[in-house]
């Protein structure tokens, strides 16, 4: 007795009395809504995380701490491919900032697998259920890990953006991101539309995984064939639908079965490529031993000609001073590590000036390999200089002299080339206690870009004009192969660095006092707990610095450019901030007491918490800037432009509001055109502000402020 089939339509009660609107949609047009809501929540679950903890990172006064190493890990290897530019170095960040990145991170992972595991185990994820949208293989069921893996990591994601990366980056787009976005997103989106108008049409991953989209709200929904307004089959037909198909009776063919097919064609490719890969093993082998073989040879003959060398210059050889002169040029020629490491040596213990110029020479022609040894003796020499007995001092000192005088050389000769080259902990400074040091370090308007100087002695050196930071190998600015330079916790007490390029260098927690950095370029520079007391920071750029903790106490930083700089928690007592930039910038728990901002801009502008105590703000512009618990007291804001700014919990105890008579001797400052006086506080609240007296309210009440005294 046959078995009765059971039919389902839209009477019976497991279904819904009145088709949804959703499912009365095209297959495809449900398709590409599932896969949009699927996109949306792992990116959501990404973007809303990161928002947040960014806006917490520049709003908020919460102790910092550093970047967690998983962030700092996954920065840069997004950052490489992408040529997008890289801070290294510490970062510190308020620590829900790091709770709230980790999450970005994690939380778009969990539920991409999450959503692949429900694709592999039952054939759709929750947006695909919604719209009625099922994934199977090629037995009707579900697709599993491999097969979900292969659909969606290799076809639907890794060749379309692949694709769409090589033609980007080496294309006239590179290293415009926003392209690339649009590109990556044609290209998933093209290979993603399947053609459901012909038998045997699908999407690349699809066909990769031998799998087919399905409406799953039909039994007879089988492939893109089916449609929604189509008849109900016979019992028959729609038994013989639910029924698994085997093997032989696929209407799709994998890329395996492909190749079982084609089972000859595929052994003669196989069989190629084999031969192909031997062959180029022999030849690379080949190639390597005879490389090898030259090298010892080479090495070799210079051995042999070091040692002849060495003869000439023993004490008998009898050799004369021109004789002397001319070997040791004929040793820098050689320019291997035995001869290289001979002349550093003898640079250290030969006493006639002549022939230690021919050192120096020599040095200088085998160039950035001898920096090495150089650094080496450098070291050495500085540890002997601070053990010195005082009698023994100056020979140390001129004995270190001429090392530094030799590096400084190669520095000179081989700029630009100097890439990646290690000088760190290096004494390139004036050692003399008694002031006639004959040394002083002038590297200027040359190219150091990419040079290691963390924790070198560089004070008092020149730098004026030079370039710190140049474009790499992609010829682009702001990429992640930028060649930037490493100054991290040097030593440039009273350096020239005016006109210096010094975007992105890394000077975290480096010594700047007194330097002279006027109109110098340290946009994005990294300064975390630098020391710039007393330096000239005059019409500098430091657009987008970080400077927190940093010390800038008595600096003059008139017509400098601090715009999104971050300043949290730095010391900036008595600075000369006359026209400065700080739009935007984060200043909160900063220490401005008695510094002198006229003229200044701080619209939009964090400075909560900041301690602008006895501050010259006359003329500033305070517009929409956060001023919550300042500490205004006996600071002049005559002519300060405060509206739209949050005072909330400020202290204005003695602050100067109204505006007073000019001083004739202030003229100089230009204050900016804020119309009207009223307009200075008009729309201010200073319900919350504290401290005010009869006088201050008196002044807010007539010019437009928002008090609760007020009539």
């Amino acid at each position: 007795m046959a078995t009765p089939i059971v039919r389902r339509n839209d009477s019976q009660p497991s279904q819904s009395k009145t088709p949804t609107k959703v499912n009365s949609l095209p297959l495809v047009t449900r398709r590409l809504a599932a896969w949009t809501v699927e996109m949306t929540l792992v990116v959501a679950s990404g973007c809303i995380p990161f928002g947040l903890g960014a806006y917490v990172n520049s709003r908020s006064d919460i102790n910092r701490l550093p970047l967690n190493p998983v962030l700092v890990v996954t920065e840069r290897a997004i950052a490489r491919p992408l040529a997008l530019p890289v801070s290294y170095g510490i970062r510190n960040v308020a620590w829900p900032t790091n709770y709230l990145w980790m999450l970005a991170l994690i939380a778009p992972v969990t539920l991409s697998w999450w959503q692949l595991y429900l694709l592999a185990k039952t054939g759709s994820t929750l947006p695909k259920r919604w719209f009625g949208v099922r994934v199977v293989n090629e037995q009707g069921k579900a697709p599993g890990l491999g097969g979900a893996i292969a659909r969606e990591g290799i076809g639907r994601w890794s060749v379309p953006v692949s694709i769409a990366y090589i033609l980007w980056r080496y294309s006239f787009a590179f290293p415009n991101l926003g392209l690339f976005t649009f590109l990556a997103v044609l290209m998933v989106l093209g290979e993603s539309i399947a053609l459901p108008s012909r038998q045997g049409r699908r999407a690349l991953h699809d066909w990769l995984a031998g799998t087919e989209a399905i409406d799953a709200k039909r039994p007879n929904g089988r492939g893109a064939l089916a449609k929604t307004n189509e008849p109900e089959a016979p019992a028959a037909a729609t038994e013989a639908t639910l029924a698994p198909i085997t093997a032989g009776e696929t209407k799709f063919p994998t890329l395996w079965r492909q190749v079982r097919q084609n089972s000859n064609l595929t052994l003669f490719v196989v069989t190629l490529a084999s031969m192909t890969a031997v062959l180029a093993a022999l030849i690379g082998t080949q190639i390597y031993i005879q490389k090898q073989q030259n090298q010892r040879e080479t090495t070799q003959v210079n051995s042999q000609k070091f040692l002849e060398l060495v003869k000439q210059l023993s004490p008998n050889s009898g050799a004369s001073l021109e004789e002397r002169q001319s070997t040791i040029l004929a040793m820098g020629g050689l320019n291997d590590a035995q001869s290289i490491q001979f002349l550093a040596d003898l640079l250290v213990n030969e006493t006639n000036p002549v022939l230690l110029n021919s050192i120096q020479q020599a040095l200088t022609t085998v160039g950035i390999p001898a920096i090495p040894e150089l650094k080496n003796k450098n070291q050495f020499l500085g540890n002997e200089l601070q053990s010195a007995a005082p009698q023994e001092r100056e020979l140390w000192q001129k004995r270190l002299q001429l090392n530094q005088q030799t590096i400084n050389k190669i520095l000179n000769v081989y700029s630009g080339k100097i890439n990646g080259l290690d000088l760190t902990r290096t004494t390139l400074s004036q050692t003399s206690t008694t002031g006639n040091s004959s040394f002083n370090l002038v590297l200027e308007n040359i190219d150091l870009s990419g040079l290691k100087l963390k924790s070198a002695d560089l004070n008092q050196a020149s730098f004026k004009g030079s370039r710190f930071r140049s474009v790499g190998e992609d010829g682009r600015w702001d990429t992640f192969d930028d060649a930037i330079a490493d100054l991290t916790q040097v030593q440039m007490k009273q350096a020239n660095l005016t006109d210096a390029n010094l975007s992105r260098v890394l000077l975290t927690g480096s010594d700047l006092s007194r330097a002279t950095l006027n109109r110098a370029n340290l946009e994005s520079a990294r300064l975390i707990g630098a020391n710039l007391s007393s330096a000239q920071l005059v019409g500098a750029d430091l657009q987008g610095a970080v400077l927190e903790n940093a010390s800038l106490t008595g600096a003059d930083l008139g017509d400098a450019k601090l715009n999104e700089a971050n300043l949290y928690a730095a010391r900036l007592g008595r600075v000369i901030a006359i026209g400065t930039q700080l739009s935007f910038a984060n200043l909160s728990k900063t220490d401005w007491q008695g510094a002198d901002l006229s003229g200044a801009y701080l619209d939009r502008a964090n400075l909560s918490n900041a301690n602008l105590s006895t501050s010259r703000l006359t003329g500033a512009v305070l517009r929409s800037a956060q001023l919550e618990n300042a500490d205004l007291r006996n600071a002049d804001l005559s002519f300060a432009d405060l509206r739209g700014a949050n005072v909330a919990g400020a202290d204005f105890k003695d602050t100067i509001l109204a505006p007073s008579k000019q001083d004739p001797a202030d003229q100089f400052v230009q204050t900016p055109d804020t119309g009207t006086v009223s307009a200075v506080v008009k729309g201010v609240d200073f319900s919350q502000a504290k401290n005010l007296d009869t006088k201050q309210l008196a002044y807010i009440c007539t010019q437009g402020g928002i008090h609760p005294r007020c009539p």
